[in-house]
């Protein structure tokens, strides 16, 4: 298969064409329907909300990729070497192969699809350059608008396919369940307009994103409740990396004016701002970063978010914000090129009352993307036969334990591209058996833990405070947010184990309100989050552990994966 187009798919006269449900809409679930619909399959695709109400709409940066023509001095093997570096040496090796040497057939993917990146001023590719990245290889499109140029796109083409009969789509669709037969996924139940309906198919494809719902501060949007994981969860499907969670370093903090009418959570100031020369400076106007990583402000995105967060600590403000000066890049570059450069940004500060070409912009560090999720081998396929995975929800092993910058969009087009290749050719749509070869042993149970008032976890009386959405997002910031400790993690153990009593998340709930399923969805998350976090005692990437001793960094666990199912467990592979 190229991407000019799924040959051999389409079911010969007189045979049945497989069905394949996907669920979500971000850029693994529209690329991946388009994908099945031109191969032959009978698609039908489901939106939570409306079809551009995902994490791939608000994407800023771009997507990396080196393509035939590629930037001076960069090459394939660069980007693979940059991908496993930033991943802290817990990556699948052949995963990052697959993601960086394919990378240019999914980008023709989605100029086929009418995609369109900007170019430079001789009519190539203008290629930017990211945190951690060895040499200019990120594609945008309107400058810092790249999520949603690429959605706009592929929703044009999924609207196409509908009126053209090859894709059903069931938006405000929000599904509860998947259903079994025979020991494997055969469909979906889901609530739409107060009612719960059901369908069937061949297989069922998760891209429901992620759950950065989880905590105080997101970039990501209200429908991120962490419903494939539970979806999957639920079925047996097995779930690693889960400790991974990336914090966005530079994500605008609202002056109090401003956030009633633009929402509670920081507007994301992209990566490629750093790119461009942004520098970030603290409340005295020092510069920082040079003193916590050789490479400053384009450092990993993970050691970016920790020192922000160690340095406001050491300043005695650890609940404040640091700033980004961008008006050094309107100085080099001269008047109106952020402006030009990013528009969506310019507009968005200028909103909240910031001119970032004459001030700087107040930031501190957001949950932003979820590296663990479902396991999956490199077509897609879980632990569950019926039940593929791609996206952000997946867990190819590509991310490792930090994200390198602009290989979340690449992610989901390569392998929500392989998980159809598998569907289509597997006519028995078979799962995969991830291999570890040590037997399960018991996760750490919640503690019975006498909790106080200087804990910092919301109490009523001497007892946590009752279940509720902001509570338990303040709780996971404060325990299980940049920066951790066992103490903090066994405390919130020991809350979630309370609050799972009385809201049960193992169990899809008994309700026609979609709200109560996102709360059990985001409670059990939390719990799988901090169980993973606690059995890994020392730090590595995203997960940062100041009770660990930081000369020994945990490299030696690095190529430890804590994979848990609801069947097995734990295991340690």
């Amino acid at each position: 298969m190229t991407t000019h187009g799924l040959a051999g798919g389409r079911a010969a006269a007189g045979h049945r064409r497989k069905r394949l449900i996907v669920v979500g809409s971000g850029i693994a679930g529209l690329y991946s329907a388009l994908l099945a619909a031109e191969g032959g399959a009978d698609v039908v695709l489901l939106s939570k909300g409306a079809l551009a109400d995902s994490n791939t709409y608000f994407a800023q940066g771009g997507i990396s990729a080196v393509l035939d023509e590629p930037a001076p001095g960069d090459t394939v093997a660069a980007h693979i070497a940059d991908t496993l570096k930033a991943g802290n040496g817990h990556c699948d090796e052949e995963a990052v192969r697959v993601l960086c040497t394919e990378a240019r057939l999914d980008i023709a993917g989605l100029e086929r699809f009418g995609v369109r990146f900007d170019l430079d001023d001789d009519g190539d590719p203008a290629l930017g350059i990211e945190a951690a990245h060895s040499a200019p290889r990120i594609l945008h499109a309107g400058g810092d608008a790249t999520g949603a140029g690429v959605a706009r796109a592929l929703i044009r083409a999924v609207l196409d396919a509908q009126a053209a009969g090859r894709i059903q789509v069931i938006g405000h669709a929000h599904v509860t369940s998947l259903t079994e037969s025979l020991g494997r996924v055969t469909g979906v139940s889901y609530l739409r307009d107060g009612r719960e309906s059901g369908c069937q198919a061949d297989a069922v494809l998760l891209a429901t994103g992620g759950a950065g719902r989880l905590f105080a501060k997101t970039t990501n949007p209200a429908v991120a409740t962490a419903d494939g994981l539970a979806l999957a969860w639920r079925v047996g499907a097995a779930v690693a990396d889960l400790e991974f969670f990336q914090f966005h370093p530079t994500c605008m903090v609202l002056p109090e004016d401003a956030r009633e009418s633009a929402g509670s959570d920081p507007l994301l100031i992209s990566e490629a701002v750093r790119g461009e020369g942004a520098i970030l400076v603290d409340a005295h106007s020092d510069r920082f970063m040079p003193a916590y990583h050789p490479d400053a402000e384009l450092a990993p995105r993970d050691v970016v978010s920790r020192s922000i967060a160690i340095h406001l600590a050491a300043l005695g403000t650890p609940n404040g914000h640091v700033f980004l000066d961008a008006r050094v890049i309107e100085e080099r570059h001269g008047p109106g090129f952020l402006a030009r450069r990013f528009p969506t940004i310019t507009a968005r500060t200028r909103e909240a009352g910031v001119d970032w070409t004459r001030e700087l912009v107040p930031v501190a560090p957001a949950a932003h993307y979820w590296m663990g999720g479902v396991v999956t081998d490199l077509r897609g396929r879980t632990s569950v036969p019926g039940l593929l995975a791609a996206g952000e929800l997946a867990c190819t092993g590509v991310q490792g334990a930090n994200r390198l910058a602009s290989n979340s969009l690449l992610e989901g087009l390569v392998f929500g591209r392989r998980a159809v290749e598998g569907f289509l050719g597997d006519s028995t749509a078979s799962a995969w058996e991830p291999s570890n070869g040590i037997p399960p042993r018991a996760a750490s149970a919640a503690s019975g833990l006498t909790l106080t008032h200087a804990s910092g976890i919301p109490l009523d009386g001497d007892l946590p405070a009752p279940f509720a959405r902001q509570t338990l997002r303040r709780l996971m910031t404060a325990n299980a947010g940049v920066l951790r400790s066992g103490t903090d993690l066994n405390e919130a153990s020991a809350v979630l184990h309370f609050w799972a009593d009385v809201v049960d998340p193992e169990t899809v709930p008994d309700s026609l309100d979609p709200r109560e399923h996102e709360d059990a969805n985001l409670l059990l998350a939390a719990q799988l989050l901090v169980r993973s976090a606690r059995e890994r005692r020392t730090s590595l990437g995203a997960h940062y552990r100041n009770d660990s001793r930081e000369e020994t960094p945990a490299v030696e666990n690095s190529d430890n994966r804590y994979t848990m199912s609801r069947k097995a467990s734990l295991i340690l592979d």
